[in-house]
């Protein structure tokens, strides 16, 4: 209907996106609907997969099923672009759409000039709103950065969310709809029944509220960085893992603070600048740790990081030993014993939502790299034959 809303004037174009071309022919889907909608004198053009309207307005439906998709829309220009389930959607999809919202303008003036033969041209066009929208069920791969976006975020950056629920919704059968929903699982029948964003699956060894939020932290703090890395960048619509970098400290009574998460999906040269440029900010008396893989491509690996990226840095790889859920058991029993804080950043709510859904949840980065910190801290180690504590070990005060 938003899309429909400027269909009499002139040169004005639409887009109506789904992830699958295929999404868009389902029954009830928005082709479906359209072809039911328009009617008359407007006419269906087939090799734009768009409706053409008397005024010349377009609306056009499309997809975005690869995040290398948005090149087809290079070059073009549209006054509305709506995300159909935006939540199934990657959000350099979303973002980069944005360079595709646009509307003409009269190089001579700044406001309509009704003797410019230019501005009168453009008129129509150039009154008409740069808009776009998103409509969409909570989950789906896009979840948290939707959520993040529009519900945290959304009120103060002027991104208004205007919550549905299967009441608002007069044509639907909502006692069969509701029969139906009670076949799914407890966190997708609450997500599609109730529009929760919030529902998620708990996990089995963390809460979000034995983590108390500071704004401060004790002078006295030892520190330590870990990595958690991955080298895979996002492609044709998956999920891959996160580099996660966990900045730890402790305090002298052996309370546990996470100071900084840092996150990021790219190729081996964009991690290497991301761990070069974080160590040069937490300083060069933070030592930074990272997790080895097993082989040779790990030693190899940690002796890059060694001899070129953090050279002149206290670094070490470090070979994890047991499975993930067995090396977050530490910090798991200290924060139940509310001994893990949290420094308040940017990071925390995505981090709140892994370590809570953990294990099972869709990634557990910043799992594995806090859990690689706090064992760096006091991973014992043998030296001739002496077992001995981490140079890391606290020094009680004197």
């Amino acid at each position: 209907m938003a899309a429909s809303q400027y269909v009499d004037v002139p040169g004005y174009a639409a887009l109506l996106l789904r992830r699958t071309f295929k999404a868009l022919t389902l029954p009830e889907a928005l082709l479906d609907r359209s072809r039911f909608w328009y009617g008359g004198k407007t006419k269906w053009q087939g090799d734009s997969n768009a409706w053409v309207f008397p005024s010349g307005a377009k609306i056009v439906f499309g997809y975005l099923e690869h995040d290398k998709d948005v090149e087809q829309y290079q070059s073009a220009a549209f006054q509305f672009i709506g995300f159909d389930e935006l939540t199934q959607f990657t959000n350099y999809q979303y973002r980069y759409m944005f360079s595709r919202a646009r509307r003409p303008k009269c190089p001579y003036h700044t406001s309509y000039d009704p003797k410019c033969p230019e501005c009168e041209k453009i008129r129509e066009i150039a009154a008409v709103p740069i808009r776009i929208r998103g409509a969409s069920n909570p989950g789906s791969i896009g979840h948290e950065w939707v959520k993040q976006r529009f519900i945290i975020e959304g009120k103060e950056q002027g991104r208004p969310f205007i919550p549905a629920t299967i009441n608002d919704n007069p044509y639907l059968d909502r006692v069969t709809y509701i029969k139906t929903l009670a076949n799914l699982d407890p966190l997708t029948r609450e997500r599609l029944l109730n529009g929760d964003w919030s529902a998620r699956q708990a996990g089995t060894k963390f809460r979000r509220e034995w983590f108390e939020i500071v704004d401060a932290i004790p002078a006295r703090l030892r520190k330590l960085r870990f990595w958690d890395m991955a080298a895979t960048e996002p492609k044709k619509g998956s999920e891959p893992d996160w580099t996660a970098g966990c900045l730890m400290g402790i305090s002298p009574d052996n309370i546990i603070y996470i100071l900084d998460m840092k996150r990021l999906r790219g190729t081996p040269q964009a991690n290497e600048a991301l761990v070069k440029q974080t160590a040069m900010i937490d300083g060069r008396d933070i030592p930074v740790r990272m997790e080895q893989e097993g082989g040779s491509s790990g030693k190899i690996a940690i002796d890059q990081y060694q001899r070129r990226v953090l050279f002149g840095w206290d670094f070490q790889g470090k070979i994890a030993v047991g499975s993930k859920e067995t090396r977050a058991n530490p910090v798991s029993s200290q924060a139940e014993a509310g001994n893990v804080k949290l420094m308040r950043g940017p990071w925390i709510n995505e981090f709140l939502d892994e370590i809570e859904s953990f294990p099972g949840g869709v990634h557990d980065d910043m799992v594995d790299a806090t859990s690689g910190a706090f064992a760096s801290m006091y991973e014992p180690r043998d030296v001739s034959g002496t077992v001995i504590y981490d140079s890391m070990q606290l020094v009680p005060d004197i």
